[in-house]
């Protein structure tokens, strides 16, 4: 066995295009969220990606008030399950290849959403080369 860590392989947009699903978490506070999805989009698109679908998660103020609004409602998904399954269905509707967030996902939340999604799960930040 190897004492090297093993290397997560990262989704990278191909030149020809792929079709991805993209997903914002938003708090309640966060009012631009809108602008923010476009921008995102706008990004991929100028990598070569065909974004199929939007999904928003917005994080209120009525479950445990403003404190949690900040936190994920899931550590293992960052989603709602029944989000998650709202991107799942976007996902095979669209026949899609990935699934990019806008926000950053844990090394965990990786992996669990591209095992329950069945496509590769990643964040924006990740996939996009810095300028």
């Amino acid at each position: 066995m190897s004492s090297q860590p093993a290397r997560r392989q990262v989704f990278r947009i191909p030149a020809a295009g792929a079709d991805v699903v993209l997903v914002g978490y938003f708090s309640a506070r966060q009012k631009d969220f809108e602008s923010l999805m476009a921008t995102a989009a706008t990004e991929l698109a100028a990598h070569g990606a065909r974004v199929v679908a939007r999904i928003v998660q917005r994080r209120g103020v009525s479950d445990g008030g403003a404190r949690k609004m900040g936190l994920p409602y899931s550590s293992r998904t960052l989603l709602t399950y029944g989000k998650v399954r709202e991107v799942a269905l976007a996902c095979e509707r669209a026949d899609a290849d990935a699934v990019i967030f806008a926000a950053s996902l844990t090394e965990r939340q990786r992996r669990t959403l591209t095992s329950m999604l069945g496509r590769p799960a990643e964040s924006l930040s990740d996939i996009l080369p810095a300028d």
